[in-house]
């Protein structure tokens, strides 16, 4: 079992930036690849953004490319999701996810809001 607790979200302007962070404890963190997922009202969950286990391989969605930045710190069992030049259609609820065993996103936080207004 992993338990992740996102923190970081809020209101920002656009044009913004935000860094959201979640914490994980359980299972050993560093055996887990991460994604930072987002779901706005009426839309289907997207993924933004995954990082390996060591944090040298990341993917990134075309919709944040070059604008969304994750790492982690294995030694803090930490994700983090830097998000630069924020934009009103960024506004969700961000999710952190680990991998498990199965090879899926079986973990999940409870998610943190990001509004962001024009």
């Amino acid at each position: 079992q992993v338990q992740l607790v996102e923190s970081g979200g809020g209101l920002v302007q656009a044009g913004g930036s935000l860094r959201l962070s979640c914490a994980a404890a359980g299972r050993t963190f560093s055996r887990s690849a991460m994604g930072w997922f987002r779901q706005a009202p009426g839309k289907e969950r997207e993924s933004l953004a995954t990082i390996s286990r060591s944090g040298l391989g990341t993917y990134y969605a075309d919709s944040v490319k070059g604008r969304f930045n994750i790492s982690r710190d294995n030694a803090k069992n930490t994700v983090y999701l830097q998000m630069n030049s924020l934009k009103p259609e960024d506004t969700a609820i961000y999710y952190c996810a680990a991998v498990s065993r199965t090879g899926g996103y079986d973990y999940w936080g409870q998610g943190t809001q990001v509004t962001v207004s024009s």
